[in-house]
């Protein structure tokens, strides 16, 4: 069975997160979803878990961050193209979230932007070059 990652998020407003997250793409588990609760699945492997202060202090000991303010992680996610990259940043913007917290980063073999959702939790969308990713390093 493949490793499956979930990523648990706190969130001010449930119904406006889960409606973000939808809005990029993402499909809600209604199996574990509640009122406390918006389990969003990114793929067969990812899922994200909007969880309220409330509930999300029921599995972390310290206070939560706003994520607004303070930089906790980074979350990246791959993209099959530049276009899917700038498709996703552009449907994060329009949903309310913010587009472009950091400048694009173009390498030639690497495309990333980043976006944040409305809580603040900033992610990157990144695509590589398959055939950059099948090269020896260089000795």
């Amino acid at each position: 069975m493949p490793r499956m990652i979930f990523i648990n998020l706190p969130v001010r407003d449930l119904p406006a997160a889960t409606a973000f997250y939808k809005a990029v793409g993402a499909e809600q588990n209604m199996q574990f979803s509640d009122e406390t609760a918006s389990c969003m699945v990114l793929s067969d492997t990812i899922f994200v878990m909007l969880l309220t202060h409330a509930k999300f202090r029921d599995f972390a000991p310290r206070p939560i961050a706003d994520a607004s303010q303070h930089t906790a992680m980074l979350i990246a996610l791959s993209a099959d193209s530049r276009d899917e990259v700038d498709g996703l940043v552009r449907k994060a913007g329009d949903a309310g979230g913010t587009a472009d917290v950091m400048p694009p980063q173009d390498h030639g073999f690497m495309y990333q932007r980043t976006f944040a959702d409305p809580n603040g939790h900033v992610w990157e969308s990144v695509w590589m070059d398959p055939a950059a990713l099948q090269q020896e390093p260089a000795a």
